[in-house]
């Protein structure tokens, strides 16, 4: 009889302790806690720290702690548009008042003309000195005058003065001078008409180079006085509201200069040119001037 209750005693015992150690089986390691920043709050809907969990939550994996919330991505900024400079010519053209632009197109009349004169009087130059070379090699090897007028072009300058020559030797002068005097004052008269078309033009470069300077100084005062003008109303003098306008105003003296130094530079170029040309002419005018006296003599 007490053999069979401790049989009983031992077997309650047996299934206790088996059921305690599959429960310790179960139940997951304790994590240390760790602490939270200063002045955070735990979000809405988390149990707080130490507080026992609701009623019928099951505990599900190794851990019951809620899975983390997924890391939200801010989208990349788009680069910025670049600034648009308030500084230089067309905000100068467009912020500027009559009388900017009306300096502004006439500084560019100027230079287009300038350059426009400077074509057509370097493309005439070299067929006046092309007619040159053509003279010394055709004119002079001729047998007589009139074959040697002949092979010259008829738009040669030579030409013109050969033939003035000729009209003249075909008479005996007048009665006031003798016929070298007649023959070399029709000569000069040619000569002069043919300086007078090669100086056509040339005047304006010589103007633009004097004047270009100065129309483009006044365009900058004018632009420091309505600068200045404008910060005075507004009343603030600083130097980023002083410099930027005063400097977009001396870009109008910079076009002057910029029209007016290749205009005297050209200037001499066309200059020099036509004194060599003259020579040419002179100097054709005067050999022709002894061949006609020697022959009428």
């Amino acid at each position: 009889m007490i053999s069979k209750h401790l049989a009983i005693a031992a077997a309650i015992v047996f299934l206790s302790a088996a059921s305690v150690g599959q429960a310790l089986a179960q139940t997951p390691p304790a994590q240390p806690a760790m602490a939270a920043p200063s002045g955070a709050t735990p979000a809405a809907g988390a149990p707080a720290a130490g507080a026992p969990a609701a009623p019928g939550a099951s505990m599900s994996g190794p851990s019951a702690a809620p899975a983390p919330a997924p890391a939200v991505t801010e989208p990349a900024a788009a680069p910025a548009a670049p600034k648009e400079s308030p500084y230089g010519l067309v905000p100068l053209w467009k912020n500027g008042d009559f009388v900017i632009r009306a300096v502004i197109v006439l500084l560019g009349i100027m230079s287009a003309g300038t350059w426009y004169i400077f074509i057509t009087k370097y493309l005439e130059q070299a067929r006046v000195l092309g007619q040159a070379k053509t003279v010394e090699r055709r004119f002079w090897s001729s047998n007589n005058l009139n074959e040697g007028i002949d092979k010259l072009p008829k738009s040669s300058v030579f030409r013109s003065v050969a033939e003035s020559g000729v009209r003249a030797a075909a008479g005996q002068g007048t009665g006031l001078v003798n016929l070298n005097d007649w023959i070399g004052m029709s000569l000069n008269r040619q000569l002069d008409e043919a300086n007078a078309q090669m100086q056509t033009g040339i005047a304006f470069l010589a103007s633009v180079g004097s004047t270009s300077p100065f129309i483009g100084l006044f365009g900058t005062v004018w632009g420091i006085l309505n600068a200045l003008i404008a910060i005075g109303i507004a009343g603030q003098a600083s130097i980023d509201k002083v410099a930027g306008p005063v400097g977009t105003a001396l870009i109008a003296t910079a076009l002057g200069l910029l029209v007016a130094v290749p205009a005297v530079l050209l200037y001499n170029y066309v200059v020099r040119r036509n004194k060599v040309i003259n020579e040419k002419l002179r100097s054709f005018a005067a050999d022709l001037q002894t061949y006609l006296v020697t022959n009428k003599k």
